[in-house]
């Protein structure tokens, strides 16, 4: 779990400044929990490649979105699937089962989907406070892709 300075982490941090109380995370939608999931997702590739030097910010933006496309999203979700939980993998299939309105410009529906249910376990476990969990998948998803940062 990612600690504050004062040993809370993050969503602790922002459910107590904005008053915001534990929901039970079951109730929410798959698409709720890939909307979240993939901010959660793209905050932790944008940390990785800032922190590989300085660079200029149109450098920085095409490394990001490069790996958070929904390519590379679902064979990120292809490569750890077999290591997930049940629970973890209810909630994938959850997410890249569920109907889609709208589709990604570049990926076939296929990898759109994939990276839905990808988004929505990273939603999934930031909303359960499991920061750590999502830690040990991007870190394993990205060593079995062979991700470059």
């Amino acid at each position: 779990m990612e600690k504050g300075l004062d040993g809370q982490s993050l969503l602790s941090l922002i459910r107590g400044e904005f008053g915001s109380g534990d929901v039970d995370i079951r109730t929410y939608s798959p698409l709720t929990l890939a909307y979240i999931g993939d901010a959660v997702f793209e905050m932790i590739v944008r940390t990785l490649v800032v922190e590989k030097g300085q660079r200029a910010a149109n450098a920085l933006h095409r490394h990001t979105t490069r790996i958070v496309c929904a390519q590379m999203q679902a064979k990120l979700a292809d490569a750890v699937y077999d290591s997930l939980t049940e629970e973890e993998q209810d909630v994938y299939r959850r997410g890249k089962n569920t109907k889609i309105h709208s589709s990604a410009k570049n990926a076939s529906l296929g990898d759109y989907r994939k990276a839905t249910g990808f988004e929505a376990l990273c939603g999934y476990l930031f909303l359960k406070n499991d920061t750590v969990r999502i830690m040990q998948i991007v870190r394993q998803a990205f060593e079995a892709a062979q991700v470059e940062l």
